[in-house]
C-alpha cells in the first residue's frame, strides 16, 4: 500500500476493464485513495487491492467515498445507466463533487448528463481517452478534456497520474466531440489502409514492399504503425480496438454530424465497411483479412 497518501482528491472509479485497470493502477501509484465498483466486467484486481483500493458493491457507494468519480465504460447508454439508475452515482454524489467521463460518448448525451449532475450540485468533465490498454498500463494515455478552465486546472495533477498528453478542448462536451472527430480520422485511415493492403496482396505485391513505400510516403504515420504488426506478421495486437467499438463510435459520429448539419459522405462509407463485418469481436487490423476474402 502507498505510504504517502495524497489528500487533494478521494477518487472513485466505475469501469476497471482493459483501459480502466491501467488508470486505476496509476492513480494508486501516484498516492491517491481509490474506491471502485466491484463488477464482473473488471479485469483482475488483486494488484489494485494489494495497493489499497477499496471495492464497492454499488456505484452509489463509490460516489459516497469520493469527491472525484471517474467513469470508464463503453459509451453513452452505460454512462447514463451508471449515473441515473437506482443505486447509481447521482444518489451518492456529494455537493461540489466532480464526475469525469473518460468514455467515448455522444456530445448531446454529455450535455444532458452535465445538466443532471449540476442539479445535484456536482460538475461533469468529459475526458475522452485515446491510445491503447498498453499505454493505459504505462500511465501514458492521451486525454481530450472538456471542462471549465478552473476545473481543468484543479484536476490536472490527477489526470497527469495516468495520462501523458492532456489537451483542454474547451467547455463541457468539447472533449467528446473532438474524440469522435479523432476516431473518425483514425478508423477512416485504418479502412483506407486495409483496402489498400488487400488490393496489394491480390496484385502480388509483397507486404515488405508495401510497408516500405507507404511508410516512406503518404501512408506513413501512427495508424500504419499500429497495423504494421498484422500486415507483416498477422499479429493484431498493435491495435486492440474491436469492430464493435469501431461501429459504435462511427455511429456516434454519424449522429453528431447529423445534429450539426455537416457533410458526412466519407464517414458513411467508412461506417458501412465496419458495419458489414459479421464478427464484431475482430480487432481493427483483422479487417484486412476479411477484405482479402471478399470478391466483388
Amino acid at each position: 500500500m502507498n505510504q504517502l497518501v495524497r489528500t487533494e482528491h478521494r477518487v472513485g472509479m466505475v469501469g476497471v476493464g482493459l483501459m480502466g485497470h491501467g488508470i486505476a493502477k496509476n492513480i494508486l501509484k501516484a498516492g491517491y485513495s481509490l474506491a471502485f465498483l466491484d463488477h464482473s466486467g473488471n479485469q483482475p484486481v488483486d494488484d489494485l487491492l494489494a495497493a489499497g483500493a477499496v471495492p464497492c458493491s454499488s456505484a452509489r457507494e463509490v460516489a459516497e467515498q469520493a469527491d472525484v468519480v471517474l467513469l470508464c465504460v463503453t459509451g453513452s447508454p452505460q454512462v447514463e445507466a451508471v449515473l441515473f439508475e437506482s443505486n447509481g452515482v447521482l444518489e451518492g454524489l456529494a455537493k461540489d463533487a466532480i464526475v469525469v467521463d473518460c468514455s467515448t460518448s455522444l456530445p448531446s448525451s454529455t450535455a444532458k448528463v452535465a445538466a443532471k449532475v449540476a442539479e445535484v450540485g456536482g460538475y461533469l468533465v468529459d475526458a475522452a481517452m485515446t491510445r491503447t490498454p498498453k499505454e493505459a498500463e504505462e500511465g501514458r494515455l492521451n486525454l481530450i478534456v472538456g471542462a471549465d478552465q478552473s476545473l481543468f486546472e484543479q484536476l490536472h495533477p490527477l489526470l497527469a497520474s495516468f495520462a501523458e498528453v492532456i489537451t483542454h478542448a474547451g467547455g463541457v462536451g468539447a472533449g467528446h466531440t473532438l474524440k469522435l472527430l479523432h476516431n473518425f480520422v483514425s478508423l477512416g485511415f485504418s479502412a483506407v489502409l486495409a483496402e489498400a493492403t488487400a488490393a496489394s496482396r491480390k496484385a502480388g505485391i509483397s507486404d515488405t514492399a508495401l510497408l516500405e513505400v507507404l511508410g516512406a510516403g503518404g501512408g506513413g504515420g501512427v495508424i500504419l504503425e499500429r497495423l504494421r504488426p498484422y500486415i507483416a506478421e498477422n499479429d493484431p495486437s498493435g491495435f486492440r480496438f474491436t469492430v464493435a467499438n469501431a461501429s459504435k463510435d462511427l455511429g456516434y459520429y454519424h449522429t453528431m454530424t447529423n445534429e450539426l448539419g455537416v457533410e458526412r459522405g466519407i464517414a458513411g462509407a467508412v461506417h458501412a465497411l465496419y458495419s458489414s463485418i459479421d464478427d464484431t469481436t475482430l480487432a481493427v487490423p483483422e479487417v484486412i483479412g476479411v477484405l482479402e476474402g471478399r470478391r466483388l
